[in-house]
């Protein structure tokens, strides 16, 4: 498990970098709460945004995306409420953004952004 953790902050890190290169201010990361855990929070114009971050590697069967399962999906939107519950900022506009890294041809990432990737039902 220790191995896994921090292959995930690495990649966290690369994700965080990769967003604040574009101008979005991390809050916070690895924020663990009853409704799970969310890898990075930020602000992105404005808008409080909720990062799940993915890796996969090159011979795997799916895209960093696309291994979110929906049951995953459910748990990200539980921790984001429970987030903005104990926050008071029910008010906030917010979004779930997933953040795909897999290793790179030209440079050693490739790292996929998909804003307003999960919303809730």
């Amino acid at each position: 498990m220790e191995g896994s953790r921090q292959r995930g902050n690495h990649y966290e890190g690369v994700a965080a970098r990769y967003l604040m290169s574009r101008g979005v201010r991390i809050l916070e990361r690895n924020v663990y709460n009853r409704g799970g855990e969310i890898d990075l929070i930020g602000m992105d114009d404005g808008v409080l945004v909720f990062f799940e971050v993915r890796f996969r590697k090159t011979d795997s069967l799916v895209d960093p995306a696309s291994s979110i399962t929906w049951q995953k999906q459910k748990r990200l939107v539980k921790a984001a409420a429970f987030y903005l519950h104990r926050q008071g900022l029910w008010d906030s506009p917010t979004r779930i953004d997933v953040v795909g890294i897999s290793p790179g041809s030209a440079s050693k990432y490739r790292v996929q952004w998909i804003r307003n990737a999960i919303q809730a039902d």
